[in-house]
């Protein structure tokens, strides 16, 4: 019997089968999970009802999470078929493409600033909000971050303010809706060669130096955060909220990165 068996999970984030969403999908439905899927346009609608297919799901809801009235309505349409569930994944982040490279001061824009934060950040909160009536008791909400959120990393510029906003959110929320048992993380994966990180200039180069550099010697997968998810989703870590919890193969806890002489 799997650790999730009987939980029902809302995944907002699914984009191709490379994405870390993709992977949560994977392996809670592995581990006995009921799941539902947004997505964002028309455009991604087919290839998201694919991939729930895949996963033994026909929940496919669309979800327009730069909008308060996109994220209501969403939740809505989850209603019509859940009255009720456990789990909610959040892996949704965005900044404009320009901005994600060379000098975080010369690309950074007023605008820019504004989507990352509240594509990034700001709707992981506003879909708690929608959720909390549907929650049951003991839910667990979580959230996808990178390390560039306390460090600063090249070309990730505008997503790194973005991210500390995400994992300030965390706590926050965790705090919040702690009485009411409904428990929030973060998950802060390795760089993986997803669709979003395509978007960041030089991102191959980043996967081979950490790759080099990381106590285990190799990239995270999409499988390896999947797992950390599902183990967040289950009561084995009841005990545990307003946690960052790095899947990294242990790169953040370097003190020295770099080859000595």
């Amino acid at each position: 019997m799997g650790i999730l068996k009987g939980k029902k999970a809302l995944i907002a984030g699914v984009a191709s089968n490379r994405s870390i969403a993709y992977g949560v999908a994977k392996c809670m439905h592995r581990e006995g999970a009921q799941l539902a899927f947004t997505y964002q346009t028309e455009k991604l609608k087919p290839r998201v009802e694919k991939y729930a297919k895949e996963f033994g799901s026909n929940i496919c809801i669309e979800m327009e999470v730069s909008s308060d009235d996109g994220i209501s309505k969403a939740f809505a349409d989850l209603k019509s078929t859940w009255s009720d569930f456990d789990i909610m994944v959040h892996s949704i982040a965005f900044a404009p493409t320009e901005e994600l490279k060379g000098s975080f001061i010369e690309s950074v824009t007023r605008e820019g600033f504004k989507t990352a934060h509240e594509i990034s950040s700001y709707s992981f909160a506003a879909m708690a909000r929608e959720a909390k009536s549907m929650l049951n008791q003991h839910a667990s909400l979580m959230t996808m971050t990178y390390l560039g959120s306390m460090r600063s990393v090249p070309n990730y510029n505008v997503m790194g303010p973005a991210k500390a906003s995400l994992e300030s959110t965390v706590r926050f929320m965790a705090a919040d809706l702690g009485p009411e048992s409904i428990r929030v993380n973060g998950i802060s994966a390795g760089p993986i060669k997803t669709l979003a990180a395509a978007g960041v200039s030089g991102f191959r180069s980043m996967l081979k130096h950490v790759e080099s550099k990381t106590s285990l010697r190799r990239n995270v997968t999409i499988e390896d955060v999947g797992n950390t998810a599902a183990f967040l989703g289950s009561d084995l870590s009841a005990g545990m909220t307003g946690e960052i919890l790095y899947v990294d193969a242990g790169y953040r806890n370097l003190g020295m990165n770099f080859d000595m002489e």
